[in-house]
């Protein structure tokens, strides 16, 4: 391994080990595939490396996306044995959610990483007051929509996780509750949605961003391979701790608790963006 490599491997372990922690709980216990705290990590860990400032997020939301198909997988299974999957909607989403991450990843390898923070920070920021200022979401009466609405929703809210490099959770889970869904049951459901999203995701960014000059070692486009390898098996191990928490603490103290995390999240990266740009 050259000083490069090592370098790399040295300053990412730390955020990579405690992104893989609590993305894996927040994975199970939110049904967000850990993405909304994994691609904070990874950005403020490579905004520290010699690589190019301006390919730092395309990097962090690409491997953010690689991670989430191994953790959504271990987080759905938790939340299938808990009877806490709606396969019905998943039925009627995936199609329109795969288009959406398909446009999404392709728009978000080409713009600038400044507008993926942006899309990043308001989206978090958006989700956060829902969450903490509404109340509910103690029923289970999913409103009736045709199936282009559900069409709409469905491409937006994959274009939005892609662009973010995040499962869908953050905008799923929110959505769906707003649309009648018992909150554990939005959690279960999104938890699968974010393999939708994450395959599909993570491998628009290696194609879009193969040839780049600047990407740091061990890079196949914007997708990192030390990182997903630190992250991947510490995701997949704590989900399962997460779902366990997602079935035993009240439903109002689960939303609080996303909302607080996103509203943490939002304002971190806003601060990140506004020195960044005022540079």
């Amino acid at each position: 391994m050259d000083g490069v490599a090592a370098d790399l491997l040295w300053t990412i372990a730390g955020p990579a080990v405690a992104a893989g922690i609590a993305g894996g709980v927040l994975a199970g216990l939110l049904g967000v595939g850990g993405g909304i705290v994994i691609v904070p990590a990874l950005y403020f860990a490579l905004s520290i490396t010699a690589m190019d400032p301006a390919l730092v997020m395309q990097v962090a939301v690409g491997t953010s996306l690689a991670t989430i198909v191994f953790t959504s997988l271990s987080s759905a299974l938790g939340h299938w044995r808990k009877g806490a999957i709606d396969v019905g909607l998943l039925r009627l989403w995936g199609p329109s959610i795969l288009i959406g991450v398909v446009a999404g990843g392709i728009l978000g390898g080409l713009v600038s990483g400044f507008a993926l923070i942006a899309v990043f920070a308001t989206v978090a920021l958006l989700v956060a007051g829902d969450m903490i200022l509404r109340g509910g979401g103690g029923t289970d009466a999913p409103r009736s929509f045709s199936r282009p609405v559900w069409a709409g929703l469905g491409v937006l809210a994959g274009a939005i996780s892609a662009m973010m490099g995040i499962g869908g959770g953050t905008v799923c889970v929110p959505l769906l509750n707003f649309l009648g869904y018992d909150i554990r049951r939005a959690v279960g459901t999104s938890a699968a949605i974010g393999f939708i999203i994450g395959l599909p995701g993570a491998i628009t960014y290696m194609v879009t961003g193969l040839g780049t000059a600047g990407l740091p070692p061990f890079s196949v486009g914007y997708v990192n391979l030390v990182a997903a390898a630190i992250i991947i098996p510490l995701t997949v191990t704590f989900a399962r701790v997460g779902v366990a928490l997602a079935h035993r603490i009240p439903r109002r103290a689960l939303r609080l608790s996303f909302g607080v995390f996103l509203l943490i999240t939002s304002g971190r990266m806003f601060v990140d963006l506004f020195a960044s740009v005022s540079a």
